[in-house]
C-alpha cells in the first residue's frame, strides 16, 4: 500500500491509520480483553451471516410480479420474518442481554392477548364518541376500553356498530365482538389494529413524523383502558418479566406514566390510584423473581413518566404524586422522565422551572429520584426539539432517551463522554416512527466510532412490530447492518447497559463510581454473572458451529 500522506500527527499507511481509528470506539477497551473463545465465535458469526443469512438475491412475491431484494438493513417491517428463519436469529435469541433501560410498558403488552383478557373477564366495555357504523369511523374514531366490574350488563344494549349508537355509551366487549360485522374474529383482528402500527403505517414515510404520532397516540389510548386494570394488570406483570428472562434479559426500567385511573377490582369509581397502582406492581414483581421461572431475573423498576404537553398544574401534581409513591415505595421508582412526542410537546426549557421544584422536594425529603429524560428525538437541528438534549445535560439526566439529533452536536458529544450519560438507542423505533427510513441510515455508528456509551433498546415492541418482547431484533439489526460492531459491539453494549442500570438508589458520586466498576458491589457482581454467561453462550456458538456453518 503506498504512502498516503501526513495527516497532522496520524500514521502515514493506510492500516495503521485504520488501526488509530478504532482506538476512539465504545467497543476498544472490551475488543483488547476478549477471550480466545469469544473472539472464535466472533469470526464464526461473521464470517457466515453475510452469505448465507442475507443472500443479495431476487425472491418473487406470492402476490405480485415484483421483486423483493433481501439485503442486511432493509426496512425492519420487510426484513422481519426473514430474520427470524435464519440460523443467526437462534444465536442471537439466546444471547445473554444484560438489561433492558427503555421501554413502555403500555407498548409491550401484545394487543391480541390484551383483547383476549377482555373478553375472557367481566366488566370490560367499549365506548366511542361517534356510531362506529362506517370503514372510515372504525378507522379513525377514537376507541376506548373501560372496566366497570360492578355495572349489570343488561343495563347496556346499544349496538356500537350501528347509527343508533348514542355517543360514549358503554357497550359490553363480548357483546360489541359477537356483534361486529364477521363475528369475534374479525372483531378481533380489528382491535387490534387499533392498537398497532401495520406494516403498511410503518413503510409510508412521505406522510411525515406527525401522521405516524398521531396513530401511534391513538394505540396508548385504546391500550390504558385494558392494561391500567387490576386484572390485567397483574397477568400483564409476570408474562412481560418472563418474556424478557426468556430473550436473556435479568433486568428491567419500565417507563409508565402512572396517570391514567386505575381500577380496583370490583369497583366501578375511576380513581388515580397510584399507590395501589405500585402496591400490585411489587407484588406481582415479588411472586414472579420468587418462583422457579422467575429465579435467574434480578429486579424490574419503574421510571415514573409524565407527559410532556400536560399543563404545568396537571404535570406538578403527576410530580407529588411521584414523590409519595417513592416515599412508600423506594425500590420501586428508579427515576422520573417525561414523554410524547417532543416535536409537539413542551420543551425542557419550558419546563425548566418545574424540574428545578422537583429536585428541590428531592433534596428535602432525601430522596433520590434521578432524571432519564427523552431528548433528541427528532430530525430538526437548531430548533427546540433538538435543544432538549442541551437542556437534559445541564439537568444532570443520568441517561438520554433516543438523543437521535446528538451526532449533529460535536460539543455536546463531548460533554456526553465527559459527564458520563449513556445514549438509549431504540433502532426499530427510530424506523417505524420515520426518523429514519432504514437501519443504514441510523446515526449510531457516529456516536460508537466517538467512543459514545450506548445501550440497545426496544421502546414501544408490541405496538411497533416485534411481534415478541426482548432485545433480539435489535441486536439482530445492528449486528447485520453494521461491521463495525460485530459480536465485540454487541457485547460491549451490553456491559454498559449493566454499568449504566440503576440497580439501587444512588448519589450522583456513587453513580459515577459504579458506572467506573468501583465501589458498588451489585454492579460489579452482575457484570461479573453477565460475563460467566457471555463466555458460555460463545462456548457454544463454536461448538454448535464451527463445522457445521450457520446455514440460512
Amino acid at each position: 500500500m503506498p504512502d498516503i500522506g501526513m495527516i497532522g500527527e496520524a500514521p502515514t499507511s493506510r492500516s495503521a491509520l485504520l488501526e488509530l481509528e478504532k482506538t476512539s470506539r465504545h467497543d476498544y477497551a472490551f475488543k483488547q480483553d476478549m477471550s480466545p473463545i469469544a473472539k472464535s465465535a466472533a469470526m464464526i458469526i461473521r464470517k457466515k451471516e453475510s452469505t448465507l443469512c442475507w443472500r443479495a438475491a431476487e425472491t418473487t412475491n406470492a402476490n405480485s410480479d415484483r421483486k423483493t431484494v433481501m439485503y442486511p438493513g432493509m426496512p425492519f417491517p420487510l426484513s422481519r420474518k426473514h430474520m427470524e428463519n435464519t440460523a443467526l436469529w437462534k444465536i442471537i435469541s439466546v444471547m445473554p442481554k444484560g438489561c433492558l433501560l427503555h421501554a413502555h410498558m403500555e407498548a409491550m403488552i401484545d394487543a391480541e392477548w390484551l383483547i383476549d383478557q377482555a373478553l375472557e373477564l367481566r366488566g370490560f366495555y367499549v365506548a366511542s364518541p361517534q356510531p362506529l357504523c362506517s370503514r372510515e369511523s372504525k378507522k379513525l374514531q377514537p376507541l376506548g376500553f373501560h372496566y366497570r366490574p360492578c355495572m349489570q350488563d343488561q343495563q347496556c344494549t346499544a349496538n356500537i356498530w350501528e347509527s343508533t349508537y348514542i355517543p360514549n355509551q358503554l357497550v359490553p366487549v363480548n357483546n360489541a365482538a359477537r356483534t361486529y360485522p364477521g363475528g369475534v374474529t374479525a372483531f378481533k383482528s380489528w382491535a387490534v389494529s387499533r392498537m398497532t402500527i401495520n406494516k403498511e403505517e410503518a413503510l409510508q414515510h412521505h406522510h411525515g413524523i406527525a401522521e405516524i404520532w398521531r396513530k401511534f397516540a391513538d394505540c396508548f389510548y385504546c391500550i390504558a383502558g385494558l392494561f391500567y386494570t387490576e386484572p390485567i394488570f397483574r397477568r400483564c406483570v409476570p408474562r412481560l418479566l418472563q418474556q424478557l428472562c426468556d430473550d436473556g434479559i435479568n433486568y428491567v426500567e419500565l417507563r409508565l406514566a402512572i396517570g391514567h385511573p386505575f381500577f380496583r377490582d370490583g369497583s366501578d369509581i375511576p380513581d388515580h390510584d397510584f399507590l395501589y397502582f405500585l402496591q400490585c406492581f411489587q407484588e406481582e414483581l415479588q411472586t414472579y423473581i420468587s418462583s422457579p421461572q422467575g429465579a435467574g431475573f434480578w429486579e424490574a423498576r419503574i421510571i415514573w413518566t409524565t407527559i410532556r404537553s400536560f399543563p404545568e398544574e396537571s404535570i406538578k401534581d403527576f410530580m407529588v404524586q411521584c414523590l409519595a409513591c417513592k416515599e412508600a415505595y423506594p425500590s420501586v421508582i428508579a427515576g422520573f422522565d417525561f414523554v410524547g412526542q417532543e416535536d409537539v410537546g413542551r420543551p425542557l426549557v419550558d419546563l425548566l422551572p418545574l424540574c428545578k421544584w422537583f429536585q428541590d422536594q428531592c433534596i428535602q425529603r432525601h430522596l433520590q429520584i434521578p432524571f432519564f429524560f427523552h431528548a433528541g428525538e427528532c430530525l430538526g437541528d437548531g430548533d427546540s426539539t433538538d435543544g432538549n438534549l442541551v437542556d437534559a445535560i445541564l439537568l444532570g439526566s443520568r441517561r438520554i432517551g433516543h438523543g437521535f439529533s446528538l451526532y449533529k452536536h460535536p460539543l455536546l458529544i463531548k460533554l456526553v463522554k465527559e459527564k458520563k450519560i449513556l445514549i438509549e438507542i431504540c433502532p426499530i423505533s427510530h424506523e417505524v416512527l420515520r426518523l429514519t427510513s432504514n437501519i443504514l441510515m441510523h446515526p449510531m455508528p457516529a456516536l460508537q466510532s466517538r467512543g459514545v456509551a450506548i445501550s440497545l433498546n426496544n421502546d414501544d415492541p408490541a405496538i411497533l412490530g416485534q411481534g415478541k418482547n426482548g432485545l433480539s431484533h435489535d441486536f439482530y439489526q445492528v449486528f447485520t447492518t453494521f461491521e463495525n460492531t460485530g459480536l465485540a459491539g454487541l457485547a460491549a453494549m451490553v456491559e454498559d447497559i449493566i454499568r449504566w442500570a440503576a440497580f439501587e438508589d444512588k448519589t450522583d458520586s456513587e453513580w459515577l463510581q459504579g458506572i467506573d466498576g468501583s465501589g458498588d458491589e451489585v454492579k460489579a457482581s452482575r457484570i461479573r454473572e453477565w460475563r460467566s454467561a457471555f463466555e458460555e453462550w460463545c462456548e457454544w456458538i463454536v461448538k454448535q458451529f464451527a463445522e457445521q456453518g450457520l446455514g440460512a
